[in-house]
């Protein structure tokens, strides 16, 4: 069996090209350029290159971005303020906080703060309780993504039984509820999970959101399974043992190149969902 390659990248990029000419219509209709506010707190270089990486990426298809730098010593009031100031602007379509914050500034606050309408990258709890009821929200993008990939490459979902091994708010736990609105049966694995090996052993689609190298062994995973890697860390490598795999998965994810640019990508999307909600 020769795994069919689930290539993020060449379907966010055939997806920028028909952003583009949404984004252009819209500008054509008499509305305003879709404005993605991107704010960063602190130094963190690897943040600082995730919101250049989002920049970018609304140039390409010719949205509009705002970057909003914040120092590392600002207090949760000030951010708020700065969250409400950019919900109050009307030339303001989406907006992204930058995780993680400095350790003084409550995440969770600041995160909830953020307009439903402007919740492009769906962290809000009000977005995911609707998410999770079947209402229409943004989705976090990460989880998004890998729906919106999973659909590019017509993986059949009903039916199956999806594993997710994580349970972040903004990945494992709205990856695992958008799995379930898909009708797949979902068990959700986490640190204080016991058998987790035969748990994955189950899976028909096995989706490594845990944060650790290469955490799922390749032997875990059954033959004809969907591997969906969530992870990247230092050496290209994600959350699962994939070498073994590209000759036994039906289907896979590549690190880097399979679930990152769809994060990104879905970013945008949403973005541009957002831009043409304005208008009416």
């Amino acid at each position: 069996m020769t795994a069919l390659i689930l290539d993020g990248k060449a379907l966010a990029k055939k997806t920028e090209e028909e952003l583009s000419l949404r984004v252009q219509a819209l500008k054509e209709k008499g509305g305003s350029t879709p404005i993605l506010a991107t704010i960063l707190v602190g130094d963190d270089p690897a943040s600082a290159t995730y919101v250049k990486m989002k920049g970018n990426a609304c140039e390409r298809i010719g949205m509009g971005s705002i970057r909003v730098e914040m120092p590392s010593s600002t207090k949760t009031a000030e951010l708020l303020a700065k969250i409400d100031e950019l919900n109050s602007n009307p030339d303001v379509h989406g907006i992204l906080l930058q995780h993680p914050v400095p350790p003084q500034i409550d995440e969770r606050a600041c995160f909830d703060a953020i307009a439903l309408a402007k919740d492009v990258d769906g962290v809000t709890c009000l977005g995911f309780g609707r998410m999770s009821m079947g209402e229409e929200a943004y989705g976090s993008a990460t989880p998004k993504g890998i729906m919106r990939l999973l659909e590019g490459f017509d993986i059949p979902l009903a039916g199956k039984h999806a594993v997710v091994v994580g349970r972040s708010p903004i990945l494992g736990k709205p990856m695992a509820l958008m799995l379930l609105n898909a009708n797949a049966t979902v068990t959700i694995c986490h640190s204080r999970t016991q058998n987790l090996e035969t748990h994955i052993k189950q899976a028909d689609i096995i989706v490594g959101a845990v944060g650790k190298p290469e955490f799922i062994k390749a032997d875990w995973i059954k033959d004809g399974a969907v591997v969906v890697d969530a992870g990247y860390h230092p050496g290209g490598v994600g959350d699962i043992e994939l070498g073994p795999l590209t000759e036994r998965a039906s289907a896979y994810t590549p690190v880097p190149g399979g679930v990152g640019p769809m994060t990104i990508n879905t970013l945008i999307y949403q973005t541009v969902e957002a831009g043409e909600k304005s208008l009416g």
